[in-house]
């Protein structure tokens, strides 16, 4: 459904402003539905809806999908930030007059005409600040906050000396979006300072104009439409929607494109220049190859450097606002690389390269993609490819809607289809490559999590060579005097074993629940954080780490030593998966230890 909404949104606007009208209402009525439903509905709202009418300036809106979907979603942040609002109602309505009246008094003086009014505050919106930078509610700069609207633009930047003369502004608190306007048309200046009582002060300065266009976004376009000027105007403002629209077409999982709308569309965005002073939008993190993917497919495609601010930079350089791009290509015939689909940030640029690699030779994605799938298997599983019982891949790829194998090991092999998600599929459903017993055994449960089989209780331990988890092939090995030692099938100490009657049959038991040892290498380039960054991946997916090391050498990479308790190797496989995507990280490989 949002997909078809695009659609029709890339020939018609006024269809998703219609869209969003209806969600509006639909909110305002939500109490009358069930909690699971107010709950979904919500949270649809606030990544969808809500980000939709951001990019299309329609603030009015905006706010009111955030503040009622914020009601819901989090029930008691919400009636809490009622009561900080309501007991210093007073007091802050007060201090905001105060200001208006001296603000007021001061551009008369220098003849500006000018409606003064304070600015309603929004809930959703004091909770992101808190949340993102730390603050305590009492330290946000715009809980009391000021519009002045003006006639003309010089006006604008009049009104400004005058707040800039009479308070103190707050370093880092200004903000240009008449000289620079946001995507969505966007026009005001924003600024903070200490006002009246030593308290923050934000102020917002705008035009008559600028305020009805920031008020209902590209529903304004209509009233303002004169001419040509205006019309490429709002053409270019909507261009990221067929942007959309091309990439779109070349998905076709709709759980690919909802993710790519929230990641390409809806996060923050950088403004940055061409040489020529032309300004371009992309989402946060954009790298130089965004860019010059978003210029003209060819010009990415024959990209082999690139300056920001007349200094060369590398490739995976992330840009800021206010940045100067420029693209350094060669006439040669040139493609990208392969390693760019792990650089590239824009789902419109990650297509573009996976396009050209599919239209190049068949054979040589073929063997590309047998290779990635075989390094993914010995990473997370230590299996290879050969190993895998070929039904269970052919059945795989069909999932994948591919008919032959070949276009499935092509598709891993240009990057239309990721070597890691096909492991995870393997490991849940290929019981060839990944044994685990159908049913829990009916004896009681082991203390170890492991059953071996035929014999009644007897010492289990797991071998420090090769650390076994639960989802990997496993075989026992009687020690003498010490009882089961559990190894993984594929074990080197194993396999080189002459004494084979010693080996017995084990299996993981199902209804244990148990976690394990389990040792990583991550390597990446250093950096402030990182160690961080891995921290909460593992605490998202409620995984315990029990030690960690980190080591830095002089070519400026870092190796993180960690070793974690996981309870399979599915949830080994998700957390590996998800470090491997943070940024600077090279490689994360399983060990033994």
């Amino acid at each position: 459904n949002i997909r078809k909404m695009f659609m029709a949104m890339a020939e018609d606007v006024r269809v998703v402003i219609i869209k969003l009208a209806d969600r509006l209402h639909n909110m305002r009525t939500l109490q009358h539905l069930p909690t699971d439903k107010q709950q979904r509905i919500a949270r649809q709202t606030i990544e969808i809806y809500a980000p939709l009418a951001h990019r299309l300036g329609m603030w009015q809106i905006k706010w009111e999908l955030e503040d009622l979907a914020f009601k819901y979603t989090e029930p008691d942040k919400y009636r809490q930030l009622v009561e900080m609002l309501t007991d210093r109602r007073r007091v802050r309505e007060s201090f905001v007059n105060k200001s208006i009246g001296i603000l007021r008094k001061e551009l008369g003086k220098v003849n500006i005409a000018a409606e003064i009014s304070g600015r309603p505050k929004h809930l959703y919106s004091i909770y992101r600040k808190m949340e993102r930078k730390g603050s305590e509610f009492t330290e946000i700069y715009d809980l009391h906050a000021i519009r002045v609207l003006v006639d003309d633009i010089k006006d604008c930047y009049a009104a400004l000396g005058v707040v800039h003369s009479l308070w103190r502004p707050v370093p880092g608190q200004f903000d240009d979006y008449i000289a620079m306007p946001k995507a969505n048309m966007y026009q005001s200046l924003h600024t903070a300072v200490i006002g009246p009582e030593a308290k923050p002060l934000e102020v917002q300065i705008r035009t008559y104009q600028m305020h009805e266009i920031s008020e209902a976004g590209i529903a304004a376009h209509w009233r303002y439409k004169e001419g040509s000027k205006n019309d490429r105007r709002y053409d270019e403002k909507l261009a990221w929607v067929r942007q959309l629209m091309d990439w779109q077409r070349e998905v076709v999982d709709p759980t690919e494109f909802v993710e790519g709308l929230k990641l390409e569309v809806f996060q923050d965005q950088v403004f940055v220049f061409t040489p020529k002073g032309d300004v371009k939008d992309l989402p946060r993190d954009a790298t130089p190859l965004d860019f010059a993917y978003r210029i003209h497919t060819d010009v990415g495609h024959r990209t082999i450097g690139a300056k920001v601010n007349n200094r060369l930079v590398p490739l995976d350089y992330r840009l800021r606002n206010g940045d100067i791009v420029e693209v350094v290509t060669t006439k040669a015939a040139h493609g990208p690389s392969r390693d760019w689909l792990n650089i590239v940030q824009t789902s419109h640029a990650r297509e573009k390269i996976r396009a050209w690699f599919k239209h190049q030779q068949r054979d040589e994605n073929i063997i590309q993609g047998k290779e990635l799938l075989d390094r993914e298997l010995r990473r997370l599983a230590h299996e290879t490819l050969a190993s895998i019982d070929g039904t269970k891949l052919i059945e795989l790829a069909a999932q994948y809607k591919y008919r032959e194998l070949d276009d499935f090991y092509a598709a891993i092999g240009y990057g239309a289809v990721s070597s890691a998600s096909v492991v995870s599929k393997l490991e849940i459903h290929d019981d060839a490559a990944i044994t685990l017993p159908e049913q829990a055994p009916p004896a009681a449960p082991s203390t170890t999590g492991v059953k071996v089989k035929g014999v009644g209780d007897l010492l289990v331990r797991f071998a420090k060579c090769c650390s076994p988890i639960p989802g990997d092939d496993i075989t026992g090995y009687v020690t003498r005097g010490k009882g089961v030692t559990v190894h993984r099938a594929s074990c080197p100490s194993v396999l080189s074993e002459r004494d084979i009657e010693r080996l017995i049959d084990v299996e993981w038991e199902l209804a244990a629940q148990h976690t394990y040892p389990i040792t990583v290498r991550i390597t990446a380039l250093d950096r402030a954080g990182l160690l961080n960054e891995v921290t909460n991946v593992v605490a998202e997916y409620k995984v315990n780490i029990v030690a960690a090391a980190v080591a830095t050498h002089p070519d400026g990479t870092a190796v993180i030593t960690a070793t974690f308790k996981v309870d399979s190797l599915q949830q080994l496989a998700k957390v590996l998966t998800k470090i491997e995507r943070l940024r600077d990280v090279t490689s994360v490989t399983r060990e033994a230890r």
